[in-house]
């Protein structure tokens, strides 16, 4: 017997919020992608979108494309920092398809820019200090909207390496912060 999600009502501007937070964590770190790949627009194109929708657009085919697009730049890479770069990138545009399903691994849509923007600046200082103090950095830039969206949710799942352990220390700091 598989146990349904239950769902959680979201409005638009929800959403818009949530991506508006996903795309200040990806926009952070597009540097390390552009200094990697300097003719490669397609990160920022997807955070460009992502604002977009923060502002009023429609949630469709822009967004869809352009957080492909990112994907496959990550792939395309050279460096590990500039493919983390560029997934967070993916995940801005990607947050604002936030599933209104109470499943824990929604929780990625909603902090996944966040975690991967973190990775990536740990990466380039060789320091997993600098991952945790930019996941500091983006508890203060959490909007209580954001905050409330994440409580609807499970805590984030186990595993995913150590950007689901960034999600689920951003996770537990977000849920602590407005207490």
């Amino acid at each position: 017997m598989t146990e349904e999600a239950s769902e959680i009502v979201l409005s638009k501007q929800e959403l818009r919020k949530v991506t508006a937070f996903a795309a200040a964590c990806a926009e952070t770190v597009l540097e390390i992608f552009e200094a990697d790949q300097p003719d490669d627009s397609r990160p920022r194109d997807a955070i460009s979108a992502a604002w977009a929708f923060t502002r009023g657009g429609e949630r469709g085919k822009t967004l869809r494309d352009t957080a492909a697009a990112a994907l496959k730049a990550a792939k395309g890479a050279h460096t590990v920092a500039g493919r983390e770069a560029a997934w967070a990138a993916m995940s801005a545009a990607g947050a604002a398809y936030l599933h209104p399903l109470a499943k824990a691994t929604q929780v990625k849509h909603i902090l996944g820019a966040g975690a991967y923007a973190a990775r990536a600046l740990e990466i380039v200082a060789d320091d997993s200090s600098a991952g945790d103090e930019h996941l500091k950095q983006m508890v203060h830039h959490a909007t209580p909207v954001v905050i409330d969206v994440l409580k609807r949710f499970p805590a984030a799942p186990a595993g995913g390496g150590r950007v689901g352990e960034l999600i689920r220390t951003l996770d537990t700091h977000l849920r602590t912060s407005a207490q």
